[in-house]
């Protein structure tokens, strides 16, 4: 089901079962599995994969190259409510000034099962793993686990572990990948590209 005014890219693939509200924008080259549910305004760039039984809600933006894995729940009120505190109106379900947004940067992954908070970012090429809960921003190429989630190592691009943090760690550090050879540099908790095999 696709409402109203929704854009979507060349050679983008939309399963059964899905929702599309109003108003939403989808990039080239994309998929979307099914029984997932896109509300209204959402902002989805090209070739990002979401696959079966997501929930994106309003005011969550998807960059280039994102995956969202299978059972992931994005968040967009702290403090919800159904009605009224007089119980007497249901509250309107259109974004107000108590609606937050969310922005995952390009490259990242959500592993399945995840629950998603809202007034955050998830940084560039970072990694959440499955079952996490993520109450706080995620910085670039970090990976995160747990409930709450927190940084426990650094990810590449490519998406294999550079290594997982310690409390003994330096927080000066060079990394390179096994696999695809690419470089890092850590200061603090800023994780930077040194050279770039694209």
């Amino acid at each position: 089901m696709i409402e109203s005014n929704v854009t979507v890219g060349d050679r983008t693939s939309i399963w059964d079962h899905v929702h599309i509200r109003r108003d939403t924008t989808i990039g080239d080259e994309c998929i979307i599995g099914g029984k997932s549910t896109i509300a209204y305004g959402v902002r989805i760039g090209n070739r990002c994969k979401i696959n079966s039984s997501v929930y994106i809600c309003t005011e969550v933006t998807l960059e280039d190259g994102v995956m969202i894995s299978a059972g992931v729940i994005f968040t967009n009120d702290r403090f919800p409510r159904a009605t009224t505190p007089d119980l007497k109106t249901l509250r309107s379900s259109e974004p107000d000034e108590t609606t937050e947004k969310t922005l995952v940067r390009e490259g990242a992954t959500i592993g399945a099962g995840c629950i998603i908070g809202s007034n955050l970012t998830v940084g560039r090429w970072a990694i959440i793993g499955m079952g996490s809960v993520v109450t706080k921003s995620v910085p670039d190429f970090h990976l995160a686990i747990g409930s709450p989630a927190r940084s426990r190592g650094a990810v590449c691009r490519c998406g294999q572990l550079l290594t997982m943090f310690s409390d003994e760690q330096p927080t000066i550090a060079h990394y390179q990948c096994k696999a695809c050879s690419r470089s890092y540099s850590r200061l603090g908790l800023d994780i930077t590209e040194r050279t770039s095999l694209r």
